[in-house]
């Protein structure tokens, strides 16, 4: 005799609701990489073109110390820019 399988609609709709919920969360993270990058771009341009407006705004002194001391501080913080975005991308790949 032959047995029919019953299909039980709370188990398919919940493994529905499970797949699509799996789907949906790849998406998710898949997006926040995408704006995590964007921000991280975003932030790196705008501390690299403050520290040149700085660099620059420091010259038009025409005091040599300051210019120096100027170009030390921009640097740095380049630098530290560089260092934390790069760390923080390694961290949301």
């Amino acid at each position: 005799m032959a047995t029919q399988t019953k299909t039980n609609p709370i188990s398919d709709s919940i493994e529905t609701a499970t797949e699509k919920a799996a789907a949906f969360s790849e998406k998710a993270i898949e997006n926040g990489k995408k704006a995590s990058s964007v921000l991280f771009d975003s932030y790196e341009k705008t501390v690299v073109t403050l520290a040149d407006a700085y660099v620059k705004a420091a010259r038009s002194t025409n005091v040599e110390w300051i210019s120096v001391v100027s170009s030390a501080q921009a640097d740095f913080a380049r630098e530290a820019t560089k260092s934390y975005t790069s760390a923080a991308r390694v961290l949301v790949d």
